[in-house]
């Protein structure tokens, strides 16, 4: 099996910088990440700790 490149450049990883290659490709991930350039795919959910928050049908009511 080859040995693992660093997915910004394709260099060989440095131990050091895993998964990167060098701090300067950790670097430019980071900065991807900021920028919102990769994003976590979820599912939003009902919070049934925040049911809380949501009006009551008594106090929607006016008077």
């Amino acid at each position: 099996m080859p040995d693992p490149t660093c997915p910004i450049c394709g260099a060989r990883r440095d131990p050091h910088f895993r998964p990167f290659c060098s701090k300067h490709c950790a670097d430019i991930d980071l900065g991807r990440w900021m920028l919102g350039r990769y994003a976590v795919a979820a599912v939003e959910e009902d919070d049934p700790d925040r049911a809380d928050l949501a009006p009551r049908s008594d106090e929607d009511a006016g008077p």
